[in-house]
């Protein structure tokens, strides 16, 4: 079946979490965790802008892709859980920005809430690469 590979572009704090921000399946199939605008130090990006998280969480998505060996392109599907649905036009501005004409499959989910106050939106998302 083969073992999984993880991937982390060198952010220490997952040296202590029971988790990893992504793992490879097969050399070719990324599955890549929960990311949020938290920086390597532990500070919020963009408190209070979906759209600034957004982009920051496309940033960290990319290091993983580009420590995988993949681009952004190689993403088949992402999704989002947001606390809220203001500036949603900002971000899908976004989304179009990046992505250009290579969008891959997406659902967006509203929440009440997630694990620390502040986080406005957390993508995960799945890439094939090769």
């Amino acid at each position: 079946m083969g073992e999984l590979k993880i991937i982390n572009p060198g952010w220490k704090r997952y040296d202590s979490l029971p988790y990893n921000p992504a793992v490879m399946k097969e050399g070719k199939f990324l599955f890549i965790g929960g990311t949020t605008s938290v920086d390597g130090d532990g500070n919020l990006v963009g408190e209070g802008d979906l759209v600034a998280q957004y982009r920051y969480i496309y940033q960290k998505i990319g290091m993983m892709l580009d420590e995988a060996g993949g681009s952004l392109k190689d993403i088949v599907l992402s999704r989002y859980y947001l606390v809220t649905q203001e500036n949603l036009e900002g971000l899908l501005e976004a989304r179009a920005e990046i992505f250009k004409d290579n969008f891959p499959a997406a659902t967006g989910i509203v929440v009440a809430g997630l694990l620390r106050p502040g986080i406005l939106l957390e993508v995960e998302a799945i890439a094939v690469i090769g």
